[in-house]
Parts: C-alpha cells; sequence; structure tokens
C-alpha cells in the first residue's frame, strides 16, 4: 500500500497527513483522494445534495477587505439596497422553486438594523416557513440573540485564514480572534454555523490551508465553505492570480474525510474559476449548491470578484438547467430543509 492510500484509511489525519494529502500533485496521485472524498460524502451525508437559495440584498459596506470587490474604498461600484418588500418577494420564488432554504446575504451593512432583520426573519417563517441562513458579517452580540430568537437557523461567517498575520493583511479592522470569538457565540445560542476560507490568498501556504481544515474540525461546523480566490479588478489584489482549482478539490475532498457531517458547497466561485466546477466539486464530496435569486438588475453590482457565474441570468429559469447539471453527478437532489446533520448523531 503506497503513502496515499495508507493516509487515506486511516479515520483521522495529522497536520502532516493533511498536507501530503493537500500536496499530492499530478491526476494518478489525486484520483484515490478524489474517490475517497466522494465515498466519504456518500457514506456520511448520502449521494444527495442540498440547495439553498441566496439574496444578495446589499452591497454596501463598512469594511475594506483587500481582496473584496465591494470593499468600501471602491469607489467605482455602482451601490444598491433591496427593500423589504423586494427581499421578501424573491425569497418567494425560492420557494416557488422548491427550495427550503434561503441565504439572507450583504455586505456589512448597518443600514439594515436589528428590528429591521428581525421583522424579516419573522415574515418568511410566516409566509414561506424555509430554513433562514443569515451572512451578514459581524455584527453585535445582542443582534445574534435577537435573530435567533426570532427563527432564524444558521449563521455563516467565514473565518478566511487560520493564519493570524494574513487574516491581519486583509482586514482593515477586527483580529482572527474576535472573528472566531463571534463564531464561538453564535454556536452557543444554538445557530448551525458555518465557516471557511479562501484558498489562494497571497501569502497563503499548503501548511495554512491545513490549519484551516483542522480549525473547522475544532469548531465542528455544519457548514464548510472552501472557496477558490479569484481576483477583483476593483482591489489591491487585482493582479494576484486565482486559485488552482486541484488545490481547491484537494481541499474539498479532503474536507469531506474530516468534517464527514459537515454541509460542504461547491461554490459559486469553484463555477466561475471552472465551467464545470461545480459539478467536479459534487464528484469530490461536497453536497450543497447555492444558486443566486438576486433580482439580475443588481445581481451584477454584487461582485465581491470578476466575471462570476450566472449574474445575467434569471434563476428561476436557471433552475431546471441547474438541477440537470446536479443530477448528471450520479447524486439526488434533496428537497428538505438540510439542516445540520449533526442533530441526528
Amino acid at each position: 500500500m503506497n503513502t496515499t492510500e495508507s493516509i487515506l484509511g486511516k479515520g483521522s489525519f495529522s497536520k502532516g497527513e493533511i498536507i501530503s494529502l493537500l500536496s499530492l500533485q499530478n491526476r494518478d496521485e489525486q484520483i484515490p483522494l478524489f474517490r475517497a472524498g466522494k465515498l466519504a460524502r456518500n457514506k456520511y451525508v448520502g449521494a444527495k445534495v442540498h440547495l439553498r437559495g441566496i439574496i444578495e440584498f446589499s452591497n454596501y459596506c463598512t469594511q475594506d477587505c483587500i481582496y473584496c470587490g465591494i470593499r468600501k474604498s471602491n469607489l467605482s461600484l455602482e451601490r444598491y439596497r433591496m427593500s423589504f418588500e423586494e427581499i421578501l418577494s424573491t425569497a418567494k420564488l425560492i420557494y416557488n422553486s422548491e427550495i427550503k432554504t434561503v441565504v439572507l446575504q450583504s455586505g456589512e451593512d448597518p443600514y439594515y438594523d436589528c428590528d429591521f432583520i428581525s421583522k424579516l426573519i419573522v415574515k418568511i417563517k410566516e409566509e414561506f416557513n424555509l430554513a433562514i441562513t443569515l451572512s451578514l458579517g459581524e455584527r453585535e452580540y445582542y443582534e445574534y440573540e435577537k435573530w435567533k430568537s426570532a427563527g432564524a437557523d444558521r449563521y455563516l461567517l467565514k473565518h478566511e485564514t487560520a493564519n493570524p498575520e494574513i487574516y491581519s493583511q486583509i482586514h482593515n479592522s477586527g483580529s482572527l480572534t474576535e472573528r472566531l470569538e463571534h463564531l464561538s457565540y453564535l454556536d452557543s445560542l444554538g445557530f448551525q454555523i458555518g465557516s471557511g476560507n479562501i484558498i489562494g490568498l497571497p501569502g497563503q501556504t499548503i501548511e495554512d490551508i491545513a490549519d484551516d481544515l483542522i480549525l473547522c474540525s475544532k469548531y465542528q461546523l455544519d457548514m464548510a465553505s472552501f472557496s477558490p480566490f479569484i481576483p477583483s479588478s476593483d482591489t489591491p489584489f487585482s493582479d494576484v492570480p486565482k486559485a488552482s482549482l486541484d488545490l481547491t478539490l484537494k481541499t474539498l475532498a479532503v474536507a469531506r474525510l474530516i468534517l464527514k457531517y459537515a454541509h460542504i458547497p461547491a461554490t459559486t466561485a469553484l463555477a466561475t474559476l471552472d465551467e464545470l466546477g461545480r459539478e467536479k466539486g459534487i464528484n469530490v464530496g461536497a453536497n450543497v449548491v447555492m444558486p443566486s435569486f438576486t433580482p439580475v438588475g443588481v445581481k451584477t453590482k454584487y461582485s465581491i470578484y470578476d466575471n462570476k457565474r450566472c449574474i445575467t441570468e434569471d434563476a428561476s429559469s436557471c433552475m431546471p438547467c441547474l438541477r440537470a447539471r446536479i443530477e448528471s453527478c450520479d447524486v439526488e437532489i434533496d428537497n428538505g430543509y438540510g439542516h445540520s446533520l449533526y442533530l441526528n448523531q
């Protein structure tokens, strides 16, 4: 048995073994890892994919993260905010598409105060009974409490990098320690929590990505997202090369082997990186796809990175094609809520 097969045969991995798997170079070496990721997905979470409909309701942001196209210093970006009624009508489109989860996502925009988000949560629950994931960045602790009481189910707060120095370099405020304290508090409130990294940040090493995976395992995340870096032309990172597809797929496969029951998305960024990126992600262990239902009139303005896939298309009309592409990966689409799989363990 070669080294890779001996590592894959274990139930848990040391940091050195994670680094070895992430360092596999040629396709012949990678195939056993990708196969193991797919088999682990089928074993622990089933040969199925959950859909979550995203509403990116504001591209205003108080933060100035160096890699992000909606950073506050980007003065060339046309900003937008969706109204309560617009968000609610978009949630109805998600409901009508037989998707049971809505992801409410925005920049860190204080215009939407605690009461606005609370009322929105209550109304979506009353009208459509959807599972609600919030992805609003770092907010005040009392806001998390009120949103959980209002009926929110999940909160996604990516740590982005487990390397404190890189974290400080890409953020204009806050620290990795503070970000993780927010994540822990969300967990203590009973949120199903999600986090994850960005693959390909300047200065990032394979060792850093291994630390990301170990950190995610420590928090027993309900959802873990590993997205490739894609540059935005309106940021200081505009000339940084996009992430490696192979490294992103290796990270997804190793994540599945380590995290087992976590929901792991094949992200839109992965589809932007490669025409068949989402399918390739599913085939190495991912089990979530998150189509954006943001209205076409503003979708192009939520430009975190360049050349984002499907931003000129209406999500509802794209669903038959998306479902067919997912099912081509020898999985079925689960039309349930897709709540945390740890709840059943």
